[in-house]
């Protein structure tokens, strides 16, 4: 790969995006065809560049991101239940642990439990605890997780995973904060904050009785979606320069700048394991790295790319965003967008906060762009 075109990390750069009005997804590819020098965005000494660019250790600044955060801000000082829902790798840990960093209960434990990872004649002791003897194994009394967290958080991962016989034990937990251990007929009472997240279509899991739709609703009092990294195509850059960064400290190494063609191609990547697969990548780069100039391996997401079709979610968001661009961002009304897709207007505009899709688009390939005023040239 060539180097000759490179993008170092640039704080001005990366202010120069954020405060446009204009997709800096575009923006960076007019960018990135300077070699111009930009100061390090996150050199040897890059706390406070990174705390303006972060949450709780959630990096970006996209539109998308920020109503997120938004809603993390709103729910966090309250008790209420929060339903997670987003990709898997979208960070759905990360806003768990903000909310909870952000309450009042900050002081006490943060316990998470991964519904799916514990095999299914496991999970009811791992949630509820156990008194010895109560099963072949129990050698002693063992708490759980509810009692864990006592005063604390309860974030249950990959909730739609929990099994029919146990969603009944949780809803009861979590309408009166109180349960038996296994074993045992002495009620233990909590006062535990659930946080569930899932990366399942819970409202069809409840039409296809897989999920009972009293718990749903109990959990579902606050949802926050997170959005996935096709979504927010301008962190992308934040977010290489944060892990080159953490990872090129860990290795020794400093990097300062990446091929501008591969940034390119970076931006242009799906990411279908969101932050996830991009961390995993930038370390897999920094590795690889010799110098001061990123050596990320572009030709693997070539090839993923190839062999991956589009998915159903991808193109249900082709489909809105033309026929919103086509009546010129006009939602209801007889000539609008929701009656041309054959929808009501209040559906249409959950399908688009869930696809995040809004009216800040990128301009077309052609249109020229000035750095400096953040502006389209003339």
């Amino acid at each position: 790969m060539g180097c000759n075109n490179v993008v170092a990390f640039g704080e001005p750069f990366s202010r120069s995006l954020c405060n446009s009005a204009i997709s800096p997804v575009i923006a960076m590819s007019r960018v990135h065809n300077s070699a111009t020098p930009i100061e390090p965005l996150f050199g040897p000494d890059s706390s406070d560049t990174t705390e303006q660019n972060s949450f709780e250790g959630i990096v970006g600044r996209s539109r998308a991101l920020r109503e997120a955060l938004d809603q993390l801000r709103t729910v966090a000082p309250t008790d209420s239940t929060v339903l997670i829902e987003g990709e898997t790798g979208t960070g759905k840990e990360l806003i768990a642990r903000a909310i909870h960093a952000r309450s009042r209960r900050q002081p006490n434990p943060f316990v998470k439990m991964n519904c799916a990872a514990i095999p299914k004649e496991l999970l009811e002791s791992e949630i509820f605890g156990h008194e010895k003897g109560a099963f072949t194994g129990a050698v002693s009394r063992r708490i759980g997780r509810f009692e864990a967290a006592d005063r604390g958080t309860l974030f249950l991962d990959e909730i739609g995973d929990m099994p029919l016989e146990l969603q009944s034990k949780l809803l009861r937990v979590l309408q009166e904060q109180e349960f038996e251990r296994v074993g045992s007929t002495t009620t233990q009472r909590v006062n535990v904050r659930v946080v569930a997240a899932t990366n399942q279509d819970l409202d069809r899991l409840v039409s296809e009785k897989q999920f009972r739709s009293d718990l749903y609703y109990r959990l579902n009092v606050f949802p926050i979606f997170v959005p996935p990294l096709r979504h927010r195509r301008e962190d992308i850059p934040m977010l290489v320069a944060h892990f080159a960064n953490i990872y090129g400290q860990r290795m020794n190494k400093r990097i300062e700048k990446i091929p501008s063609d591969a940034m390119e191609t970076l931006l242009r990547y799906d990411w279908p394991g969101n932050v996830r697969e991009l961390q995993n990548f930038v370390e897999r780069s920094v590795i690889l790295t010799t110098g001061h100039v990123l050596n990320p391996p572009v030709s693997e997401l070539h090839k993923r790319s190839c062999a991956r079709p589009a998915t159903m979610e991808d193109c249900e968001r082709e489909h809105i965003l033309k026929a919103v661009q086509e009546t010129n961002w006009v939602i209801g009304g007889p000539q609008g967008a929701a009656a041309r897709l054959g929808l009501a207007r209040s559906t249409l505009m959950y399908r688009m906060r869930k696809l995040a899709i809004t009216n800040d688009r990128p301009l077309p390939p052609s249109v020229n762009w000035r750095r400096e005023t953040g502006t389209p040239a003339a």
